[in-house]
């Protein structure tokens, strides 16, 4: 056995590497989602197995040289889920006569925790589309904070950015509420101008609430008041999930990683919420992780091999 191999998959791609047990890289490639609450673990299984195939055929390798392969994706945070992926997909290579050494699932926030900080403890807030917090303290326990998805969470992310956008989009047209930039940046970029368009798109026609994100963040960089209160209550939401882990954690200086386009690109919003953590978190390191998350996998793969 001379590989390891790790996945980091998602809704529209699955990302695969492969490391020798120096965790040196020796291939990588890239196929489609792997995403099986939405897309089946059928469908997921014949994707994994062509990525495996095409790192055995870049390799000349046999599929016993794969020590372990382990998959971090999206919908696999709750173990039984997990355990179904892995299942059905040895149930699926076995049917093909392939025998693999090992095949784990993990969450895709888990192995880009492990890569953030190459195993070691440390935190990752992950603000994209809704929000989440993972951390790794001393001893080897997983903490979780927020996460509990847009009906009673994702505070700090794209989506709650967004509603709020709309929210004030909407009082302004019947009265209720302030006059704000951002509806006329709302009609201009999606031709949303009254209540009966915003209705019909957002109940009818599927509207991507996040989309309206970006137009918030530059509503609040130029200076409207009201789209600057949504950034700071936001900020602060992001701030309180920080202090939590914190405290999980017992880390008198705790690193923190940050995941997600809305706080890690450059951007009025990830600038405000950044200078608040200096500000008012000094004993929060914040720095770039140390790996990828598919190299995570990796690093979580070789775990699993050694408690074999």
């Amino acid at each position: 056995m001379k590989y390891i191999i790790g996945m980091d998959g998602g809704g529209t791609k699955t990302k695969c590497v492969v490391a020798d047990f120096d965790l040196n890289l020796k291939f990588e490639c890239t196929g489609g989602p792997s995403n099986f609450l939405m897309q089946g673990t059928e469908k997921v299984s014949e994707t994994l197995l062509k990525l495996i195939d095409e790192c055995r055929e870049n390799l000349n390798a046999e599929y016993s040289d794969f020590a372990s392969v382990l998959l971090g994706t999206t919908g696999a945070g709750r173990r039984n889920d997990a355990e179904k992926l892995e299942n059905d997909f040895i149930e699926f290579t076995t049917k093909k006569g392939i025998k693999l050494n090992l095949f784990k699932v993990e969450s895709d926030a888990r192995i880009a925790l492990e890569g953030a900080f190459s195993g070691n403890p440390g935190s990752i807030l992950i603000a994209g589309t809704g929000s989440i917090m993972f951390g790794k303290d001393r001893e080897g326990n997983i903490h979780r904070v927020g996460g509990f998805g847009r009906f009673v969470g994702d505070e700090g992310s794209g989506f709650v950015l967004g509603k709020k956008g709309l929210i004030a989009a909407s009082k302004e047209y019947d009265g209720r509420g302030l006059k704000t930039q951002i509806t006329k940046m709302i009609a201009d970029e999606f031709g949303i101008s009254d209540t009966s368009a915003l209705i019909t798109e957002i109940y009818k026609n599927n509207f991507d609430i996040a989309s309206v994100a970006p137009l918030v963040i530059k509503a609040a960089e130029n200076e409207d008041e009201l789209c600057l209160n949504i950034l700071d209550e936001e900020t602060e939401e992001l701030i309180l999930h920080i202090r939590a882990m914190k405290k999980h954690l017992k880390e008198e200086n705790m690193r923190l990683s940050l995941i997600g386009g809305t706080i890690t690109t450059e951007n009025f919003y990830a600038h405000m919420f950044k200078e608040k953590v200096k500000r008012h978190l000094p004993n929060v390191i914040l720095q770039q992780p140390e790996y990828p998350p598919a190299m995570g996998a990796v690093l979580m793969a070789k775990e699993h091999l050694n408690s074999k």
